[in-house]
């Protein structure tokens, strides 16, 4: 007998679409090192006869104006947030996924590099105090490693609701986004009238809720639908728009000044980001695929909440460093702003950079660490986050101290233990191990095959 092998029935399979978008990766990578090069340039240390003073080194600063301009890339970091994040949720709803399985897995991945560091700091801050330094300095520094950590929380918030704000997006995007703008100025008119400028922490919620939203018309096609006139015209309106805010005193020209509160100008930086990155999007994603900028780039992206998180101890610990030398061996550290400041920044950020990406190498597995099965509970979800927004927000009104640090790591961690189980799942899962190993079969092949048939029992 002749054995014939049959030809494949096979339908070809069209090319998979990349999971990531490279260009998009590398835009994300350059916010992350801009932030940190940012926040390294505000370190100002010097050394009086009392003993160290740390300061903010652009208060009062001419140069934070024009620096601003080019690395203030908050509002861009939330346009990709959208954009990446309505991806990840469309992919995950075609494959069965729920919204409250997407909360859950960005609470885990938000929450579990947050609590490494902010339990380290915690315990940092109480040994400086056991070995006599100033209270003042370790309350400085709690303060200035408190700072920073409002993105965490307002990340957290927008990714939260980010499943209904797709559902908005879906029925009235233009509405839904017009809506969240529009109380964002209202809430800027509100504290200009009055003079109280807490009524601008609102926009806290609105300002980079809107810049989210902005995101999902990104991710969903229609900004890139524009002619390239079009949006070349919508980015020299937004700047031009912003401009003449600055000129009128609307808003300040200094675009740090203008996060804490964040500020309607946010939008309009926004949305000339939007435009530029839609203009040049196809330029941005051949760079990425440069073999060197595509490595810095993916390990950026591996790590990023690692770098967020990390960086500021990092900074703080240079400054510390840096007032110890200067203490011990007599060096007079320069004022900041000085020529001869200036003429260290370079070799400073470099080390910025440096010791911050070390640090990530060593603590980006609490990152990159696989997730849980998640609760399928929205009640659950709702909880965790509010856990995980209420643990922010202790540190930066409170401040950031050995007691407040701990009690926000117990906040984080039950967090993501409410998500991490379905309690509301039946117990008959675990009825035999049979019926548990057939399970196992049926998700390995994607099909659920016939069981064997029971042999009869004997009579």
């Amino acid at each position: 007998m002749a054995i014939v092998h049959a030809p494949s029935t096979g339908v070809p399979t069209a090319p998979r679409i990349p999971v990531r978008d490279t260009g998009v990766d590398l835009v994300r990578a350059v916010c992350v090192a801009g932030v940190v090069l940012l926040h390294a340039i505000m370190v100002g240390v010097t050394v009086t006869d009392t003993g160290p003073v740390f300061a903010n080194a652009s208060d009062g600063a001419w140069w934070i104006v024009p620096l601003s301009w080019l690395l203030q890339v908050m509002p861009l970091f939330f346009v990709i947030g959208g954009f990446a994040g309505l991806v990840a949720y469309r992919r995950q709803r075609e494959r069965g996924g729920t919204a409250s399985a997407f909360v859950a897995a960005r609470i885990h991945r938000l929450l579990r590099p947050a609590m490494i560091v902010i339990g380290v700091v915690g315990a940092t801050l109480a040994v400086l105090t056991l070995a006599g330094v100033p209270l003042d300095l370790v309350a400085v520094a709690g303060f200035r490693y408190g700072q920073p950590l409002w993105f965490l929380g307002v990340f957290l918030f927008c990714q939260a609701l980010l499943p209904a704000l797709s559902a908005l997006h879906d029925r009235a995007p233009l509405r839904t986004i017009a809506v969240f703008a529009g109380l964002a100025l209202a809430v800027d008119l509100a504290r200009s009238v009055t003079g109280i400028d807490g009524i601008g922490f609102v926009n806290l919620a609105f300002v980079w809720l809107a810049l989210q939203q902005l995101g999902f018309f990104f991710a969903d096609g229609s900004v890139d639908a524009f002619r390239p006139r079009t949006r070349g015209l919508i980015a020299a309106g937004a700047a031009a728009t912003l401009l003449l805010s600055f000129a009128t005193g609307v808003y300040s020209p200094d675009l740090i000044a203008n996060i804490n509160p964040p500020t309607g100008a946010l939008l309009l930086v926004g949305l000339v980001h939007l435009s530029l990155l839609s203009l040049f999007r196809e330029r941005i994603a051949l760079l990425s695929t440069r073999p060197r900028i595509a490595a810095v780039s993916a390990f950026v992206n591996r790590r990023t909440m690692t770098i967020y998180l990390w960086h500021m101890p990092v900074l703080l610990a240079m400054a510390g460093a840096s007032a110890i030398f200067a203490m011990n061996h007599g060096v007079v550290l320069p004022d900041p702003g000085s020529a001869l400041w200036w003429l260290g920044r370079p070799l400073w950020l470099l080390t910025a950079l440096a010791l911050t990406a070390a640090v990530a190498v060593a603590f980006s597995r609490f990152e990159e660490k696989a997730a849980p099965a998640f609760s399928h509970g929205i009640s659950r979800s709702v909880g965790a986050v509010g856990l995980g927004v209420g643990a922010v927000a202790l540190l930066l009104v409170v401040g950031t101290t050995p007691f407040t640090a701990t009690a926000a790591v117990a906040a984080m961690l039950l967090a993501q233990r409410l998500v991490a189980h379905d309690q509301t799942a039946p117990r008959a899962a675990s009825a035999s191990p049979t019926s548990s190993a057939w399970r196992s079969v049926r998700t390995m092949s994607g099909t659920t095959p016939r069981r064997p048939e029971r042999a009869p029992r004997a009579r």
